[in-house]
């Protein structure tokens, strides 16, 4: 058992759920990788339709029930399922209780079973989910857990500038803005290696912060 309290059993549990799918149901950009059965490249190539605005709501629910009927008790598919629910629950807002705890319980797995993968993808999930949704919605974690996720996914891994704006979206979101300054500067430094998304957020969070004139950055 780890310390999270989550094995590969706790996987094959959450993964055995699903149903067969249909992969005419998806838009050629998502098709390739539900016919490999390829989970990962299936969350990827939905994060590309997202980052470039053109994933419909429609998108999100066709990859998500697409995944469920495979059988991999492994941290890649835990990652990609809890990826894809994540951003199921987003725009289903309240009612997507469900959803919350699923990605929840996946990013726990993923991390239980490889805490390494895609260099803690799965912990900075977690520690956002933590700090950003509300408590009533998750099973385990809070913003306080949250946080120590967020600090350690950045010790782990300093030179990633999205674990810098997460770490200040952690601290933003309550209303802690002096820590966030450094990790707000130390992301402005390292944009380049940002995604379009990941700087609007960075922006976002600069207004969030005061402005760029009030952080005082070296």
């Amino acid at each position: 058992m780890t310390r999270l309290g989550v094995t590969a059993v706790t996987v094959v549990a959450l993964v055995m759920s699903g149903s067969c799918f249909d992969v005419i149901l998806l838009r050629p950009e998502l098709r390739a990788a539900v016919s490999r059965r390829d989970a990962v490249g299936l969350a990827d190539a939905l994060e590309q339709l997202i980052e470039e605005e053109r994933a419909t709501i429609g998108d999100r629910e066709a990859a998500y029930d697409a995944v469920r009927g495979w059988r991999r008790p492994t941290a890649d598919y835990a990652y990609a399922r809890a990826a894809l629910a994540g951003r199921l629950a987003q725009v289903r807002g309240l009612s997507a209780t469900g959803l919350v705890r699923e990605t929840e319980a996946l990013a726990r797995a993923s991390m239980a079973l490889d805490p390494n993968y895609r260099n803690g993808a799965a912990r900075r999930m977690l520690g956002t989910l933590y700090v950003l949704a509300p408590a009533q919605l998750l099973a385990h974690g809070d913003s306080e857990a949250g946080l120590e996720l967020l600090e350690a996914q950045l010790a782990a891994y300093p030179r990633d500038p999205q674990n810098r704006v997460r770490l200040a979206e952690g601290y933003l979101s309550l209303n802690d803005v002096e820590p966030a300054r450094e990790h707000l500067c130390a992301a402005l430094r390292d944009a380049r290696d940002l995604k379009a998304s990941e700087h609007k957020l960075l922006a976002t969070l600069v207004e969030q912060a005061g402005g760029s004139s009030t952080l005082t950055c070296d």
